[in-house]
């Protein structure tokens, strides 16, 4: 792990002893500097998670990727930095219906043991990811620098998990739910490959971008712009023609924008935005 080319990507200069206020330094910079995006699964050329494949798309050429490349950049980090770390999964709730049937796991989070204490650690949600890490056993509300987070017991088809949940203005919003055990590198292999080629699979059929900023969270869902403060209040949202939606993913998203990334955006703009 190129761990100096790594720090130089998001900007950080502080300690690297295996600390929670290195985690936490690592955890809001993170997101700023390496945003989240889906790209290239529209672009058919799918998704590597080899890790030299992963540093020279997220590190080397300025690219963001989605939770398989984010997090797994991050847990080799936190390795190499000395950190106790495990690649955990979770079930997406975000933007269910309530009610909705269970989906499969199909999300890479990282619980972090540091004294004895477990931490959730997320580089790769999208427009709502962590920018510090929670307690992941405690039903307590947590701070964090982009809102209120809270994580509750729930389980599915009576296998306990722990439910994420997020502070939207009073209500709270459950982002994901975290089925406790480790899983292996390989185990990644499959779960990535269903994610981007099935066709059940939203990144096959429709465009996710976010960055988290220290003041703000952006959002791409195709051509649909959000911009949020870091309470969570809306400040912008409207949708974007094709040369509105290259300009925001060069000069807000910060994404090295290719010149064959154009008939894809022209497609996503023709789909408009997913109900």
């Amino acid at each position: 792990m190129e761990l100096d080319a790594y720090f130089r990507r998001i900007g950080y200069d502080g300690p690297r002893e295996p600390t929670l206020d290195t985690l936490r330094a690592i955890a809001f910079r993170h997101p700023d500097a390496i945003p989240f995006e889906n790209l290239d699964v529209l672009l058919g050329r799918g998704i590597s998670i080899v890790p030299s494949d992963v540093d020279a798309k997220l590190i080397g050429a300025g690219r963001g990727g989605y939770c398989y490349e984010q997090n797994g950049l991050l847990k080799r980090v936190l390795q190499a930095l000395g950190f106790q770390v495990e690649g955990l999964m979770a079930r997406v709730l975000w933007m269910a219906p309530e009610g909705a049937p269970p989906r499969p796991r199909s999300h890479q989070v990282l619980g972090v043991t540091i004294d004895g204490e477990t931490w959730l650690a997320d580089a790769g949600f999208g427009g709502c990811v962590l920018t510090a890490p929670l307690r992941l056993f405690s039903d307590e509300v947590q701070d964090s620098p982009h809102g209120k987070f809270r994580i509750v017991d729930t389980q599915t088809n009576g296998v306990a998990e722990r439910q994420v949940q997020a502070d939207l203005s009073g209500r709270w919003a459950p982002l994901y739910q975290v089925s406790q055990g480790a899983w292996a590198e390989v185990d990644y292999e499959q779960a990535n490959f269903y994610t981007y080629t099935h066709p059940s699979s939203h990144f096959t059929w429709s465009m996710t971008v976010g960055r988290t900023t220290p003041t703000a969270r952006y959002a791409l869902k195709n051509n649909r712009f959000t911009h949020r403060d870091v309470t969570g209040a809306v400040v912008e949202q409207r949708d974007l023609t094709v040369d509105e939606l290259e300009a925001t993913l060069r000069q807000v998203i910060g994404l090295p924008v290719e010149a064959d990334w154009r008939p894809v955006l022209e497609q996503v703009v023709a789909w408009g935005t997913p109900a």
